[in-house]
Formats: C-alpha cells, structure tokens, sequence
C-alpha cells in the first residue's frame, strides 16, 4: 500500500495554484450517482467536459475539433472526476494513489491519437499527485459520446480509510 506523504497544501491548494479550481460536482444526465466507493476504492461515473452546467465542447476529434480541444476537454473531464470524487469522500487528501483511468474519445474514421487526447486527464492527475497520480489507463475511440461531447473520463482512485 502507498503512503500518503504528509503535505503543506492541500489537493485543493494545489489545483487553484495551478489555475484549475476545482469544479462543483456535475448533476448527472441520467440515473447514475457521481461516484461511488466501495471498500477504499472510489469509482467515478463517466465525467463530460461540463464547465458551470454547460457542455464546454462539442463534436468530434479529427474532424470539428482539434487536439488542443480535445486535451483540454479531457483535463476538464478530470476535474469533475476529482470534484465526483470529493462528493464521496469529503477532502481530495484523502486520495492515496489514481488508480486506473479510462478515456472515451469521440472521434472521426481514422483519428488515432486518443492516448494523446486523454493525456490531459492523465497528465493533471501527475501535476497534482506526482507519482501517485500515476496510473494505469485506456484510450478508446467512439463512435458517439452523450450530447455530442468530444471526451468522456472516468477514474478509480484509492482512498486512506
């Protein structure tokens, strides 16, 4: 089991330093909780790229949208991953280690960069935690995401009990 390394600012500190306060918990679209923990493991519900209850992007990569959008959306997915997850567990130092990450890219005949499109969830999840935000992933591409989002991300993180 990782140790969490005591810290002088809190998860929280660190996001707004970065300039990524985080989010307030997205409302799901359908009938489906935000997370859910079981055990020490908390497993979010697929996150969009919702920015103040709005759909922040539309449509697909390699067609309509670029691969900064796509990044970008992803990181904003995993906002609101962090901010499901806080839901749950009441204070984001509570995490112990990002355990398994999957990305689903909405994405046109022929695009394969979807590792790099979800490279924007993984690679915050490295700036906030370090090595404990290191973490097993898969990248999928789709053929269509709910309400025409270009990024949906979902994430499994440990929790200290």
């Amino acid at each position: 089991m990782l140790v969490v390394l005591p810290s002088e600012e809190s998860v929280e500190k660190r996001l707004n330093k970065m300039g990524f306060p985080l989010p307030d918990l997205v409302k799901p679209v359908a009938a489906y909780v935000p997370a859910v923990a079981t055990g020490n493991l908390v497993f979010t519900a697929g996150q969009l790229p919702f920015i103040n209850g709005v759909l922040a992007y539309h449509g697909k990569l390699g067609d309509t949208l670029s691969m900064e959008d796509g990044y970008i959306a992803a990181r904003i997915c995993a906002l609101n991953c962090l901010a499901a997850i806080k839901s749950v567990i009441g204070d984001l130092d509570r995490i112990v280690r990002i355990v398994k990450v999957t990305g689903y890219v909405n994405c046109a005949p022929g695009f394969t960069n979807q590792p790099a499109v979800i490279n924007g969830a993984s690679e915050l999840f490295s700036q906030i935690f370090g090595s404990q935000g290191e973490h097993a992933r898969s990248a999928v591409g789709v053929v269509e995401l709910p309400m025409n989002a270009p990024v949906e991300v979902e994430v499994i993180v440990e929790v200290a009990m």
